[in-house]
């Protein structure tokens, strides 16, 4: 059997932020990180109610069913609040949930907070970055190194809050004993490589030690996002010994955001006694585990039927998994250019393309107040470059031409 046989979970504001958009939740054997967007007062409210969402613990069924429901359900919340509250408008947040079970650790995700796994001399990314960067990446159209410093890196493109439905990531992993998870928000990741990550983690005595290091490591290259390092590590136990002990009883840990205002951090560590839940080991490495395959159908009488081409099948399931990936980009990114019609700069939402039979990938956001006339003949590029900005950049571009601020 398994258990969570140590833990710690840190926050920190960063040297470059007035607060802490990070919340996080740690109740074992449920482990949870959010990264809240749309500034001060907006971020901070999304990613706390990302996180409270978990705090009636995981409804019946399946671990990969219930963290789904949770998800989808504090997006729902977060929209709505987004809708009916103007101070909150645009709000929204990642999350990546971790839930340890009799013998896998089941982890769903949105956005662009990771979690890991180190194991033996490995550490292995177990979430995929739901951002403009990692798409690139994922068709191969960038490298990872190249992705760690790209201009757009922090343009997601999946998140809670934007819209109403969201696609939740959820896989489960085989685990086994001296396993070690790492969660985090981006702003460890896009600080520190993963290879200072995983030394780190294999020089530290403890995870106490390996998260105050990292978030050190962050805060010194430069801490300009949040840090948020949630820990947990995995030992075997006798079953025999679990059973004898089912009589006991342990605290479990609950933290949700903190909220001090002087950037300190707040962390705490512990080492559960044998009574804390207990899982079996895996027989494999880490891999998402296999589904048993359905029984036969039951024989039906043939009928004659006409075949579908196997070539127009792929084509039209490659055309849905572009549009898809194309539709869902849009709602996420932004550019500044100019009407056509008003030759007005405007901001527009989506991406810069238009496709056969004329199909636009984005619309219009905000038209400004001012024509490109009147903008200086050397800042006129930057208003039809087309350059792909988030939504806060998008309108300080916009908010400062509108004030004459532009040199």
């Amino acid at each position: 059997m398994l258990r969570i046989a140590e833990q710690w979970h840190g926050s920190d504001r960063g040297r470059q932020r007035q607060g802490n958009e990070d919340s996080f939740f740690v109740r074992s054997p449920l482990f949870v990180v959010a990264d809240g967007m749309g500034g001060a007062q907006a971020g901070e409210v999304a990613s706390r109610m990302a996180v409270e969402s978990f705090d009636e613990g995981l409804p019946d069924g399946t671990p990969a069913e219930g963290l789904a429901h949770i998800v989808e359900d504090a997006n729902r919340r977060i929209h709505e609040r987004s809708q009916s509250d103007a101070q909150r408008a645009g709000m929204g947040t990642t999350v990546t949930a971790a839930y340890v079970g009799e013998d896998a650790v089941t982890i769903a995700h949105v956005g662009d907070s990771r979690a890991y796994l180190l194991r033996d001399a490995d550490l292995i990314r177990l979430t995929r970055d739901h951002s403009l960067v990692g798409e690139l990446v994922e068709r191969g159209k960038l490298t990872e190194e190249q992705a760690e410093t790209h201009p757009q890196r922090s343009v997601i493109t999946r998140a809670l809050g934007p819209e109403p439905d969201v696609q939740v990531d959820v896989q489960a992993y085989q685990a086994r004993g001296s396993d070690r998870f790492l969660l985090c928000s981006d702003g460890l990741t896009s600080m520190i490589a993963e290879a200072r990550v995983k030394q780190i983690l294999d020089t530290s005595s403890s995870l106490e030690e390996a998260g105050r290091d990292l978030i050190a490591a962050a805060n010194d290259a430069g801490g300009r996002d949040n840090i948020t390092v949630l820990l947990f590590r995995l030992e075997e136990v006798a079953v025999a010994r679990e059973e004898a002990e089912l009589g006991e009883t342990s605290e479990h840990a609950s933290v949700v955001a903190p909220e001090a205002d002087d950037g300190t951090q707040r962390a705490a560590t512990m080492t559960l006694p044998a009574s804390s839940v207990a899982e079996a080991p895996p027989k494999r490495p880490a891999e998402p585990m296999a589904e048993e395959p359905p029984p036969p159908p039951r024989a039906k009488p043939k009928r004659r039927r006409r075949r579908v081409p196997g070539a127009l099948i792929a084509f039209l399931a490659a055309l849905a998994i572009v549009g898809a990936a194309l539709w869902t980009a849009s709602r996420a990114v932004y550019f500044v250019g100019v009407d056509e019609d008003t030759q007005v700069v405007t901001i527009y939402r989506g991406l810069p393309y238009e496709l056969p039979f004329g199909i636009e990938l984005y619309g219009t956001y905000y038209p400004s107040g001012v024509s490109l006339a009147q903008v200086p003949s050397a800042r006129r590029a930057t208003f039809t470059d087309h350059q792909l900005r988030s939504k806060d950049d998008a309108e300080d571009l916009v908010r400062q031409l509108e004030r004459g601020d532009l040199e």
